[in-house]
């Protein structure tokens, strides 16, 4: 059963623009290449950087807590550490977050973005090594099925942007909803080998358009409506290294 990649992701500061590649080395063991490298903490979240662990989301700055993160447009550099940041109506920002200043200052200009929505102090703050500010702690990749989003629109009536599910992978030409059953299942993606972990449950943050940044559809309960699940999209955690790239195929194996 193969799937073309139409689109590749990547989301270096949780919860902020997604940014596009062209293609992408999956390494084994390891989480998506620069995705949430960075996270902004909603007053101290208890990560301890000398031994990181899993954090829940709601303690971070992420659309499931404030649609208004959307309003922010993000772009990150890799090779310099620099991260741009603009909204309307605020002057736009620079910084590299490799540093302390530049995290300060980026908390600062997030700080008059989100003005009350924000509950504590903000701070930037950088997974040390491996560790990245995942959802889930193993899931590493995450898939979105553009044939599932599909048969969702059409079950309500209304158009769902793929982007609200802020994956890494979105891939068109697997039968809609066949994802939900591949737990343990092999994929060949690109030229890198990955096996199904589990599927993802839908959150709160999928309620936000990526465009407008207004909270206008309550995607969980769709699902659970249509369905009598709240699931979409498909973790998977990377066994055999290799690059994938826009138009490769994604397959199951036997």
């Amino acid at each position: 059963m193969r799937a073309q990649v139409t689109r590749l992701c990547r989301h270096p500061v949780k919860g902020f623009t997604p940014e596009d590649l062209a293609q992408a080395d999956l390494a084994a063991g390891a989480c998506f290449p620069c995705d949430r490298l960075y996270a902004v903490e909603d007053g101290p979240s208890g990560f301890d950087p000398a031994a990181p662990g899993y954090v829940p989301k709601q303690r971070f700055t992420v659309l499931a807590k404030m649609a208004t993160v959307a309003r922010a447009r993000t772009s990150y550099d890799a090779a310099s550490g620099v991260l741009t940041a603009s909204a309307e109506g605020m002057s736009a920002f620079s910084a590299d977050l490799q540093n302390e200043a530049g995290r300060t200052g980026f908390s600062a200009w997030l700080g008059a973005l989100l003005g009350e929505e924000a509950t504590g102090p903000l701070k930037v703050i950088e997974g040390p090594g491996a560790h990245r500010f995942m959802d889930h702690p193993l899931g590493h990749v995450s898939i979105i099925s553009l044939d599932s989003v599909r048969d969702l629109e059409r079950r309500i009536g209304r158009p769902v942007d793929p982007l609200r599910f802020r994956a890494n992978l979105y891939v068109e030409g697997w039968p809609a909803w066949a994802e939900n059953d591949w737990e343990g299942r092999t994929l060949k993606i690109g030229s890198a080998t990955a096996t199904g972990f589990k599927p993802i449950v839908r959150c709160a943050a999928t309620a936000v358009d990526p465009v407008t940044a207004l909270s206008d559809m309550d995607i969980p309960a769709a699902l659970f409506e249509q369905y009598g699940h709240v699931l979409c999209g498909l973790y998977v955690q990377v066994t055999d290294s290799g690059r994938v790239a826009v138009g490769d195929t994604v397959e199951l194996l036997p």
